[in-house]
C-alpha cells in the first residue's frame, strides 16, 4: 500500500511538471505562469456581497478580470524595478501593517465576545443616562457676553427669537430660527444642559450662558416623554461600542507591557 501511495504521489507531481494546466485546474487564471487562485476570487466575491452586491456570474467575471488586470500591472511594476523603490517598500510595509492590525482586531473580538449580560447592562445604563424626557430647544450663539445681553434685551422688547437667531454663529441652527430639534440634555455641554433644565416651556434664559463655544441665549420650546428604542434595535450599536472599548483596553495593556523608547 505504501509503495502504491508513493507511486500515485509521484505520478501527480510528474503530471504537474509536464502539464501546467493540470496545476491550474483549481485556479481562476494563470498570468505569465503566476497563478491567481480561485480562493482569491472567492474572497473578493465575499467582500462584494458584504457591500450589497448579488453573487452573479457577471460579478465573478468582473472580479476575475480585475484580478488579471492587477496581476499584469504588478508584473510590469516589478519588471520596471518599482518594487525596490524605497517609497513603494514603505507603502507595502504600511499595507502589511494595516492587514495585520485588522486581523488582530478581528481575532481579539472572537476571543473576547461581548456577552448578553454585558449588552443588557449597557442598555440599562444608557436608558438611565438618557432620562425619560427630551427637549425641543432654540439657541442663539454669539462671541461676547455683551452681545448675548443685547439679544436678551431685544427679546424683552418682544423681538422674535427666530429673527434674532439669524445672526447666530451656529450657522446650522441659524437657518432654522435657532432650532436644535428634539434632543436629550446629555447631548449638550454641561452649562447649556443645566440652563435648559431650569427653563419652563416657552421661557428663554434671562442671563447669558457661557460654554466653550461662546455665549448662548436659550429658549425651551417644548418637552415630551422620551421613547427609547427597544433593546433589539440598539443591540448592534451597543455591541460595536463595547467591542471598541474592549479593543482599546487590549491596546492599552499591550502598550503598558511594551518597551517604548
Amino acid at each position: 500500500m505504501l509503495k502504491t501511495h508513493k507511486f500515485a504521489t509521484l505520478a501527480i507531481l510528474v503530471s504537474l511538471a509536464i502539464n501546467p494546466a493540470f496545476a491550474a485546474e483549481k485556479s481562476a487564471a494563470v498570468v505569465n505562469g503566476v497563478v491567481i487562485s480561485q480562493e482569491r476570487v472567492e474572497m473578493n466575491v465575499k467582500g462584494a456581497i458584504a457591500q450589497g452586491q448579488a453573487d452573479t456570474p457577471e460579478l465573478r467575471k468582473a472580479i476575475r478580470d480585475d484580478l488579471i488586470s492587477r496581476e499584469v500591472m504588478v508584473q510590469a511594476a516589478v519588471k520596471d524595478g518599482l518594487d525596490k523603490s524605497p517609497a513603494v517598500i514603505q507603502q507595502m510595509e504600511l499595507a502589511k501593517q494595516t492587514v495585520l492590525v485588522n486581523a488582530f482586531i478581528q481575532e481579539s473580538i472572537k476571543k473576547n465576545p461581548i456577552s448578553e449580560t454585558e449588552l443588557q447592562k449597557a442598555f440599562e445604563t444608557l436608558k438611565a443616562k438618557l432620562g425619560d424626557k427630551e427637549y425641543s430647544a432654540r439657541h442663539i450663539l454669539v462671541k461676547t457676553e455683551a452681545e448675548a445681553k443685547d439679544i436678551i434685551a431685544q427679546l424683552g422688547k418682544k423681538a422674535k427669537f427666530e429673527q434674532l437667531a439669524k445672526k447666530s454663529m451656529d450657522t446650522g441652527s441659524a437657518e432654522n430660527g435657532g432650532s436644535l430639534g428634539w434632543s436629550v440634555p446629555k447631548n449638550f455641554v454641561e452649562p447649556f444642559a443645566n440652563a435648559l433644565l431650569n427653563l419652563k416651556k416657552g421661557e428663554y434664559t434671562k442671563e447669558p450662558v457661557q460654554s466653550q463655544f461662546g455665549w448662548h441665549v436659550i429658549k425651551l420650546e417644548d418637552v415630551r416623554a422620551l421613547k427609547v428604542p427597544a433593546y433589539n434595535e440598539l443591540k448592534p450599536q451597543l455591541q460595536q461600542r463595547l467591542q471598541q472599548q474592549e479593543i482599546q483596553k487590549i491596546i492599552t495593556d499591550l502598550r503598558a507591557a511594551a518597551k517604548i523608547e
